[in-house]
């Protein structure tokens, strides 16, 4: 079995075939589409595939080590998953062709009108273990 990470983007990955944003659906279609998605991890919990899905808040804080007992809050200049990452899920198959098949059905939740998103999802194995370096 390898575990792989499934991202929802809220921005910076190439617009879904149903490209209306979230903020303009309505509250059926936000229903459905949340619906979708806990029916698709229940599936998988059924098959053992599924480990762990969160949807995330959009609002977040950078936080850094300032020295003894000061931690700096700042926000920025760097790229924010508070803007970029809507969610997630883990799931642990037993290929890399399972888990593109299942991101696949992911891709196609409902949204705006009931149609399907047809949205890009970010699939990222988990590294088995550290890489070796040499040098």
């Amino acid at each position: 079995m390898a575990k792989y990470l499934l991202l929802k983007h809220y921005r910076g990955a190439p617009a879904p075939v149903n490209n209306a944003p979230m903020d303009r659906w309505t509250p059926q279609e936000v229903s459905d589409h949340i619906r979708y998605m806990r029916d698709f991890a229940a599936k998988l919990e059924q098959t053992g595939e599924f480990v762990d899905a969160q949807a995330l808040a959009p609002e977040g804080t950078w936080v850094r080590y300032d020295g003894e007992g000061r931690p700096a809050v700042t926000d920025g200049p760097f790229a924010e998953t508070k803007d970029l990452i809507a969610g997630w899920m883990v799931i642990d198959v037993d290929s890399h062709d399972r888990a593109l098949e299942l991101a696949a059905e992911l891709s196609a939740a409902p949204g705006a009108g009931g149609r399907p998103l047809h949205e890009w999802l970010e699939l990222r194995p988990f590294m088995s273990e550290p890489p070796t370096i040499t040098e």
